[in-house]
């Protein structure tokens, strides 16, 4: 099984900037997502942040993304 490189970018979400750190199939995946939702990959982010509840922002991008790819196989 090959490595995947864990990658960081920095975002600005209501107002402030953080970091999140991804593996780079999910940030390939979030900016797909976004492109054809026709928002951007920030967009997107903050989105998902607003309906985190307190989880850890990287996870629940991951988790997003998961029920995404779920969502799009059960079609």
């Amino acid at each position: 099984m090959t490595a995947v490189r864990i990658v960081k970018r920095s975002v600005a979400i209501a107002g402030h900037r953080t970091s999140v750190s991804l593996e780079q199939p999910f940030w390939d995946e979030l900016q797909a997502i976004a492109r054809k939702r026709g928002v951007s990959a920030q967009a997107l982010i903050a989105e998902i942040d607003a309906g985190r509840a307190g989880q850890n922002l990287s996870s629940a991008i991951r988790v997003f993304v998961l029920a995404a790819a779920k969502e799009r196989a059960a079609i």
